[in-house]
């Protein structure tokens, strides 16, 4: 711990925005006077159905701004000083890493191996840490790839420390060109780890194409290891738990742990995805190491700040604060994005202001990597028990933590804020194979009390929101250079079925009796925090009010209505002062983050594709599965492999590019388009019977859906991968087909 005295660890700095304030003020009251406005015509013309929709519609937007509003209201950030924590302590606190990997095909070993290399090099004592690879996919090609890893290891971190190297990840580092003004020794050494890495890369995506050209994963190299991997399906193996390397000896400056995990499957028993091999990587590693303190990784996300576990424990050891902070979240940060976020998926906005803006309150939300969290809030101890070190009852630490003595033992002392002393991991191997079983869960408090929380999806969110439903905080850094980088996904398919997970998950969440909502009365959630809750989840039925309002311009014109204020009618300026503004407020957001007009563009047309096509293929997911006609599938993101430095500039033009494929994941967004499409040709051809009685406003709000959609718009006219297939050009065809159909026979 710590010692009180001194200069502080860590500084919280409160973010000043009053020009944001003030037009988040001004949004607000243009959204209350819409609503009056409303309120006043079914005054004086009666009931429309028409009317009525766009009151709903308006009624959800003006709430939902308020709970923006509250999010943004307050942000703060933390400036940590790591080169004050190791003179103030005696000894830091061991940390446990975990990264999680599930199918070496949409996860390349070559990604992993630089993600754990990258930990293994981290400014921290060697024997303090441990890396833990959970493989879900058991794959010996996975297997095969840390082994060789290991090797490359032995000569990569003590280069790194030597040299004082910045990125650890080695494909990254080697991107670059040799620093002409480096030592003779230098450059000898760097073209002599350039030439390893290379060899080590040719090995793995050797054996990778064996595994895929044979069908087969095993490899004659691993003769003393095959036995565990022989007849093994990804969904069907016993428990793995193979320690690669061990720090045997303690040294400070030699190499961390390194344990290969692959949890055991059974096809009739679920194995709750991510949160499942996240909740044996905690019992595993709570029965070799059982550090304190578990810094969680996707395999994707490498270390880029050596110093990131340092300045984690800067919030996690400061003696001053007075309520410690359950776990310390790093913003997910991308290395390969391109010039102003085409595919909008970089999040910088949210990285660098949302999740601010949350810090302010009780803390950000977890985001499922990139997070170290303190062990003994993951086993479901409260604030108020932090310090308590009374004897547990041993019957319930049992129906708690499941039926191995060994774990439970190491969870007493985990709650107790006992530290264990180093012991041989290779001792251990029989009890964690034990903890890893399929059905160790049976009758146990794990996924619901303790660890990983089941029910969703996204684990993620459920999971942080339990820990701050007891009173813990959490803690938001954005250290500069970011602490972890990983590879942004193309835009298309990959990233809209990221958020078709994400969404069911969220609303899964929502309609649970975990809902911040249902638990009002009964947790600790802060108010302002519940709110913040319910912002996140409600995303998840955001594309209802956004379609039926997108819908209603289109309808207007070709049913020959109008649900805007005419030209000639003076509150007209409502709408249009809101729409400016609306636009002028998330404007300044870009420009605060350093980004530019068209990255602006470009993230408010890709919000709509997202929220438009992902919540609805979501909704009818979580309705299929409440039916009991099929289960949610937590579906892995393909990560692009970036291994060396020729790959970046062949896949730009992909990357920069709109995709698309058959999926019905397509089918709201280009429906929408055709019914603005459709009803623009309508109006302009002059096909209304009556006297006009659509206005600008309906005209121009058609114009610009248009132009938000525009790249399904030249999706229309492509071919390819960059052009709309045809089964989705149908059904859409199909659907603006009966829209209008209904419009005019209204």
């Amino acid at each position: 711990m710590a010692e009180p005295n001194g200069l502080p660890l860590y500084q919280k700095v409160g973010v000043e925005r009053p020009l944001k304030r003030f037009l988040d003020v001004v949004i607000f009251f243009l959204h209350v006077s819409l609503l009056c406005y409303r309120l006043l015509l079914f005054r004086r013309h009666g009931f429309s159905s028409l009317f009525a929709i766009a009151f709903l519609c308006e009624l959800w937007f003006t709430f939902y701004w308020a709970l923006i509003t509250n999010l943004n209201w307050s942000p703060i950030h933390y400036i940590t000083y790591p080169q004050r924590l190791l003179p103030r302590v005696s000894e830091v606190p061991p940390v446990d890493v975990f990264v999680t990997t599930a199918d070496p095909e949409l996860e390349p070993p070559i990604i992993l191996i630089n993600t754990v290399l990258s930990v293994l090099a981290v400014e921290y004592p060697a024997n303090k840490l441990a890396c833990y690879v959970s493989d879900d996919g058991c794959s010996s090609l996975t297997f095969y790839s840390l082994s060789e890893a290991l090797k490359f290891a032995q000569i990569w971190v003590p280069f790194c420390k030597k040299y004082k190297v910045q990125i650890r990840a080695p494909f990254r580092y080697f991107s670059g060109d040799l620093a002409s003004h480096g030592s003779t020794e230098f450059q000898y050494e760097w073209r002599r780890m350039k030439d390893e890495y290379e060899e080590l890369r040719r090995r793995i995506e050797d054996a990778a194409a064996t595994a895929a050209a044979t069908k087969n994963s095993a490899f004659s190299n691993l003769i003393g290891e095959f036995p565990d991997f022989a007849n093994s399906k990804p969904n069907n193996h016993p428990p793995i738990v193979k320690v690669i390397w061990e720090n045997k000896e303690g040294l400070l400056d030699g190499l961390p742990h390194l344990i290969y995990v692959s949890r055991e499957k059974k096809p009739q028993i679920p194995h709750h995805y991510k949160a499942g091999a996240m909740n044996v990587l905690t019992r595993v590693s709570g029965l070799m190491t059982n550090a304190p303190y578990m810094l969680n990784l996707d395999c994707d996300m490498f270390v880029n700040n050596p110093e990131v576990v340092l300045q984690a424990m800067c919030l996690l050891l400061d003696p001053k604060i007075d309520k410690e902070f359950a776990f310390v979240q790093f913003p997910q940060c991308f290395y390969n994005g391109l010039k102003d976020d085409p595919a909008g998926n970089q999040a910088i906005v949210v990285m660098q202001l949302t999740f601010r803006g949350m810090a302010g309150v009780q803390g950000s939300f977890y985001i499922g990597t990139g997070c170290i969290h303190r062990r003994k809030v993951i086993y479901g101890q409260s604030p108020d028990e932090a310090n308590i070190n009374e004897k547990y009852d041993e019957v319930e630490l049992y129906k708690t933590f499941g039926n191995s003595k060994d774990f439970v033992t190491s969870a007493a002392r985990t709650l107790r804020s006992f530290a264990d002393d180093p012991n041989c991991l290779s001792n251990s191997i029989e009890a964690t194979n034990e903890v890893a079983t399929a059905d160790y869960e049976h009758n146990s408090c794990w996924g619901s009390k303790v660890g990983w929380q089941y029910g969703s999806v996204v684990e993620d969110m459920l999971t942080g929101m339990g820990i701050h439903k007891k009173g813990w905080k959490s803690a938001y850094i954005a250290p500069t250079p970011p602490a972890f980088l990983g590879c942004a996904p193309m835009g298309g398919p990959v990233p809209l079925g990221h958020m078709k997970r994400v969404m069911t998950g969220l609303l899964e969440t929502l309609i649970s009796k975990e809902s911040p909502i249902v638990t009002a009365l009964c947790d600790k959630l802060q108010f302002r925090q519940r709110l913040i809750y319910l912002w996140g989840y409600l995303i998840s039925i955001r594309a209802i009010p956004d379609i039926c309002y997108a819908t209603l311009p289109a309808f207007c014109l070709i049913s020959n209505s109008h649900f805007l204020p005419k030209v000639q009618e003076p509150v007209l300026f409502i709408p249009l002062l809101l729409f400016v503004i609306n636009n002028l407020r998330q404007l300044l957001d870009f420009f605060e983050t350093g980004q530019s007009v068209r990255a602006w563009w470009n993230g408010q047309t890709m919000e709509r594709i997202l929220v438009m096509s992902s919540s609805l293929p979501g909704m009818v997911a979580v309705i299929l599965k409440i039916l009991g006609l099929s289960e949610t599938v937590f579906e892995i993101t393909k990560k692009e492999s970036s291994s060396s430095s020729d790959d970046k500039e062949s896949s730009d033009r992909d990357l920069g590019r709109f995709t698309f494929d058959e999926s019905p994941i397509f089918v709201p967004v280009t429906t929408i388009l055709m019914i603005q499409l459709a009803a623009l040709l309508i109006s302009f051809l002059g096909k209304q019977t009556s006297v006009q009685e659509f206005g600008v406003a309906e005209v121009m709000s058609c114009v610009w859906l248009v132009l938000c959609f525009w790249s399904f718009l030249k999706g229309m006219f492509a071919k390819g991968s960059y052009g709309l297939p045809w089964p989705t050009l149908l059904k859409s065809s199909a659907l603006t087909f009966l829209f209008v159909y209904f419009c005019q026979v209204k």
